[in-house]
């Protein structure tokens, strides 16, 4: 728990590079190509690809006006939608994504935990409790029965 809540700190903690304007690097892997392929901008391998190309050129011409990176992706979010985007906002129902991953390790950890205290528990009390004792049986009655065992023993082995 208490690495889910540090690496939760060391998120929120992590200043943006403000005032330092975007490199061209940056926000091409900050954008996915639409040409279908799945990869970012910059690793678009479609030759004369339809979409790299065009978004490429818009990201040199957002930054020739010197827009920093996050009026740069507003941009293209507001003209593409968010989808254009490769990774998901952190606001809204999008930092679900964000946190969810963390949530579900938590949780399985917590379970994991609680399930193995348990059955240490109840080996504890199988281990301290007695083992139940035998009563001496009535020997006439031992006696009868072992008589008709022996019978029957002997019978079987015919």
């Amino acid at each position: 728990m208490r690495a889910l809540l540090l690496a939760l700190m060391i998120f929120w903690a992590v200043p943006a590079r403000a005032g330092k304007p975007p490199t061209f690097e940056e926000l091409e892997e900050s954008l996915t190509c639409q040409c279908g392929c799945g990869l970012i901008v910059r690793a678009c391998n479609h030759l004369q690809c339809p979409s790299a190309i065009p978004l490429r050129q818009e990201i040199r011409e957002q930054m020739a006006r010197g827009v920093d990176k996050e009026a740069i992706l507003a941009y293209f979010a507001n003209k593409y939608g968010e989808k254009i985007l490769s990774s998901p906002t952190t606001t809204g129902f999008n930092l679900a994504a964000w946190m969810m991953p963390f949530v579900t390790v938590a949780v399985g950890a917590a379970v994991v935990v609680v399930t193995l205290l348990r059955w240490r528990r109840l080996q504890a009390r199988r281990a301290a409790a007695p083992l139940p004792t035998l009563k001496p049986a009535d020997t006439e009655a031992t006696a009868a029965y072992e008589k008709i065992l022996e019978r029957e023993l002997k019978r079987f082995d015919l």
